[in-house]
């Protein structure tokens, strides 16, 4: 036989493949914490979209591609009238979801936001109750969105534990399509072996560049890639339940697979195994929309605001003390060229919340940015260092603190108190501090769409655990819909 040939022989699927899907197909959840911090997870998540829909840079992406376009039993986008197939649902949801930069986080070797599946999960769910409603089925009740939720946030938090996609140049939303893959094809009906098809495909699509997260091109498709992503892995999962076919090898095929092409022909490491961890660690942003690594920073700088807002042209210095993850993602200098640009500037931050005590989403806004040139003299004014102790400790599995601190120096030789902040309102380390104004923050957010007795009978619902795992999902998403 020639030795320029290729070996024929269909391989058995990658071991990375089987263990998701076993997991998804098999795992029972028996975690209260991790249901309970779903239905706070589900709570925040669906808050942040409902305020996006304030933004019509948001909402100008949003609806059926071609206008008009009628589903019979679609799936709603919260806070909307629109109606549509699941994979343009999956897409818009997704979107609103990650407008503001204001739902959960993942720190680890990767970064990300596993709430970001919840476009997939919940457009899916509810296209699904719908169909078996007209069809004298049952629906499926919020309990299944939750388990699909803890399931989806294991498998990207996991994968993000030891694998950094973004020192090769890869951006996260990668996780957020083979999360949903894996949890919407089981949703579908899918078995063990279709759920390693469909997520085979998850991963031979590739990844998005991190380009657009990054000066000088930092821009709004970062707010709308996971939502693109969790659409792609809906319309991955019916494809497959559809009798597509998988790749089995695609991890590790020499030459042509993810490891040789995207990964430098390392293979993915594992710390855990897959179980319920990540949504009991999950990483709230409760007080600010800002990018995660600089939640401390800002809380940092609301405390000094007192101290220097009526001394802000005495301020020589600003020493801000910070982690390796924050100065390679988020510490910037030079012009800001968008709301993106901004929400991703440690300076910027820290700066706002100086000056105004606060950090709010219209902040990040152009026209508030070139209304005072405050904002920028303090940029130029910031020094920034890295702590070791800062950087070890984010790593580290017991403690995985988010540490910044900040010291002001003024002209005449004096200086405030170094604030250090090591773990933010979010933190598992603050839950008890941090659910109440979670909760106040779902409810501020639902008055931005709905009226008070609105806001007051979804509240009643989603404090209770029972009574939400109980209700069927198309129930649930009524009190969503705006007609």
């Amino acid at each position: 036989m020639s030795a320029n040939v290729d070996l024929t022989d269909r391989p058995n699927p990658d071991q990375e493949l089987i263990d998701i899907a076993m997991f998804v197909a098999d795992y029972d959840i028996d975690s209260d914490i991790a249901y309970e911090t779903a239905r706070n997870c589900l709570m925040d998540t669906l808050g942040c979209g409902l305020l996006a829909l304030r933004f019509p840079e948001c909402t100008k992406h949003l609806g059926p591609i071609v206008a008009g376009t009628t589903v019979k039993s679609g799936a709603r986008v919260p806070g909307t009238s629109h109606e549509m197939d699941p994979v343009k649902a999956a897409w818009d949801i997704g979107c609103i979801i990650r407008w503001l930069d204001y739902n959960d986080t993942w720190l680890a070797a990767e970064w990300g936001h596993p709430s970001d599946n919840l476009g997939g999960i919940l457009a899916i769910a509810d296209y699904l109750s719908r169909v078996a409603v007209s069809e004298g089925r049952q629906p499926l009740m919020m309990r299944d969105v939750l388990t699909a939720m803890i399931k989806a946030h294991e498998i990207q938090g996991v994968l993000a534990l030891d694998n950094s996609y973004n020192r090769v140049g890869l951006d996260h939303v990668l996780l957020v399509r083979v999360a949903t893959t894996a949890v919407v094809t089981k949703m579908l009906g899918g078995t063990k072996d279709q759920i390693v098809d469909a997520v085979s495909q998850a991963w031979v699509d590739g990844c998005s560049l991190r380009t657009y997260r990054h000066a000088p091109n930092a821009g709004s498709r970062k707010s709308w890639a996971a939502g693109d992503a969790t659409s792609r892995g809906v319309r991955l999962a019916m494809m497959t339940m559809k009798g597509e076919m998988g790749i089995p090898t695609v991890l590790s095929a020499p030459t042509w697979g993810y490891y040789d092409v995207l990964f430098k022909g390392e293979k993915f490491k594992f710390q855990r195994d897959y179980g319920s961890y990540v949504m009991e660690n999950i990483l709230f942003k409760i007080s600010f929309p800002a990018e995660f690594h600089a939640q401390t920073a800002a809380e940092a700088a609301v405390i000094l605001h007192e101290q220097v807002k009526d001394r802000i042209d005495e301020i020589e210095k600003i020493e801000v003390t910070t982690h390796e993850s924050a100065i390679r993602i988020i510490s910037k200098v030079g012009p800001m060229a968008n709301p993106a640009d901004r929400d991703h500037c440690l300076q910027y931050m820290i700066a706002v919340p100086l000056l105004y005590g606060d950090l709010v989403a219209e902040h990040y806004e152009t026209s508030f940015h070139e209304s005072d040139s405050r904002i920028d003299v303090l940029r130029d004014k910031m020094e920034v260092v890295e702590d070791a102790r800062y950087s070890a400790e984010y790593h580290d599995v017991d403690k995985r603190s988010i540490a910044n601190a900040i010291q002001i120096h003024f002209k005449d030789g004096t200086c405030t108190d170094k604030i250090e902040v090591e773990y933010p309102i979010g933190h598992k380390r603050r839950r008890e501090d941090g659910i109440p104004l979670l909760e106040n923050k779902f409810g501020n957010n639902l008055e931005t769409r709905f009226p008070s007795w609105k806001c007051q009978q979804i509240m009643d619902l989603c404090l209770n655990q029972d009574k939400l795992e109980s209700k069927p999902v198309h129930e649930f998403m009524d009190l969503f819909a705006i007609n």
